[in-house]
């Protein structure tokens, strides 16, 4: 793990690659997922260590905990987009059923056009961060790692912006 950290060894990252990839596919696969799905996720978990050896501190967890850590909180993240995805499809049922009325339509343009309005009150910081959020979509941990700054600060940031938002758009509700 220092090897790759330090200088990007490819050598050692094949070797903890071949050791790790098996390991941590049964550990999904043992936890109820396919074996596709777990192939993947143990693929993009390996593909995080490369990414952020610099993260890994030995004196908090071994190396098979903290792959272990990244394996599941992947596998979370991909839940979650499968439960978002199918709740959208849901919502696209029920719109098909019911055509959109044309004061519907104004007043969700109008609601759109207030929420943008209300969000260029924010810091660029929170801006920043609500926009990969819920504009793009991006997890907690995608947007701190975009952004290369801790998932605390993420969670603060959105926190704080969200009460902002909320007291200038209160008459919304």
């Amino acid at each position: 793990m220092a090897a790759i950290a330090r200088s990007g060894d490819r050598a050692a990252f094949a070797e903890l690659f071949d050791h790790f990839a098996p390991r941590v596919k049964g550990l999904l696969m043992r936890g109820g997922a396919p074996a596709e799905l777990a192939e993947e996720v143990a693929q993009e978990t390996l593909l995080a260590v490369w990414r952020k050896a610099a993260l890994f501190d030995p004196a908090k967890a071994s190396a098979s905990t903290w792959i272990a850590a990244i394996a599941r909180n992947l596998r979370i993240d991909i839940a979650r987009r499968e439960t978002r995805s199918r709740l959208s499809q849901v919502y696209e049922i029920l719109d098909e059923e019911a055509p959109e009325q044309p004061d519907e339509t104004l007043s969700g343009a109008e609601r759109d056009a207030r929420v943008r309005a209300a969000m260029t009150h924010l810091s660029p910081d929170q801006y920043r961060v609500v926009e990969l959020a819920f504009i793009e979509g991006f997890s907690h941990q995608d947007v701190a790692d975009r952004l290369a700054i801790p998932l605390g600060t993420v969670k603060s940031r959105l926190r704080l912006a969200l009460s902002h938002l909320r007291g200038r758009l209160e008459d919304l509700r």
